[in-house]
């Protein structure tokens, strides 16, 4: 660990907020600020490892609010490329000299709130037929990218948006997506020395932030300008991207 336990146990709990923020209703653009956010502090590959579990637990109040909402036709379109983005982006993550992961990082990080910002010009207008294949390639880049960085969700909500699904139904797939993807990425982190039971035991106290963050998220949600706070949130992602690629 290269920060003090207390820093490192204010990150955590800070992180739990902010996870359970994101899935109360203030945005996946939030969450997608944990795995850079923590990685200014410890090693990029320790901070994928770290918050997975705590994503895993947020999964729940995720899927929860949206059960059987989902579209299993998509899910079996994106899952097996999703599992084979996972086993290289463990790979690469497992095999990466630490400085080099923190600019890999950092540059998707910068990506990321730049897709953001562009999102809506993006798409608009496209005509767009759909091909199965479309599924494969968006569940092979958001599993190597959620396995590298937490960051699966630009290529998955692209292609979901391309598909003109109804609100519930498109929030209840990505969700579920993602709550596939991250039991997927366990045995492969596990056998990669990513993920370490005996480290997340060290910070189980912070589950019960989760909820509390989930409370909270669900009362800012209707008390906040959204667009202003999207604003503001990918200006901090990319200042975390810059500020990961220059330490």
């Amino acid at each position: 660990m290269t920060v003090s336990s207390t820093i490192f146990y204010i990150v955590i709990a800070g992180l739990a907020l902010i996870i359970g923020l994101s899935k109360g209703g203030l945005g996946g653009l939030l969450g997608a600020m944990a795995t850079p956010f923590l990685s200014l502090v410890v090693p990029p590959d320790q901070a994928v490892g770290l918050v997975l579990p705590l994503l895993m637990i947020a999964d729940i109040f995720a899927i929860s609010a949206y059960w059987k909402m989902w579209d299993w036709q998509l899910i079996r379109l994106t899952l097996p490329g999703a599992t084979l983005g996972v086993i290289l982006g463990a790979y690469f993550l497992s095999t990466t000299p630490t400085e080099l992961l923190r600019d890999v990082l950092g540059g998707i990080t910068i990506l990321f709130s730049l897709y953001k910002l562009s999102e809506k010009w993006l798409l608009r207008g496209k005509a767009y037929q759909a091909h199965p294949w479309h599924g494969a390639l968006a569940g092979s880049v958001a599993g190597f990218a959620s396995s590298i960085s937490n960051s699966g969700g630009p290529p998955m909500s692209m292609y979901l948006l391309l598909q003109k699904l109804p609100t519930r139904t498109f929030i209840a797939t990505s969700a579920i997506f993602f709550t596939c993807l991250n039991w997927i990425k366990v045995p492969f982190f596990g056998f990669s020395g990513i993920f370490d039971w005996e480290t997340f035991r060290s910070f189980v106290w912070v589950i019960p932030l989760l909820p509390v963050g989930v409370w909270i998220g669900r009362w800012m949600a209707g008390k906040i300008n959204q667009a202003t706070f999207e604003t503001i949130l990918i200006a901090l992602l990319f200042v975390t991207g810059v500020l990961l690629i220059l330490r």
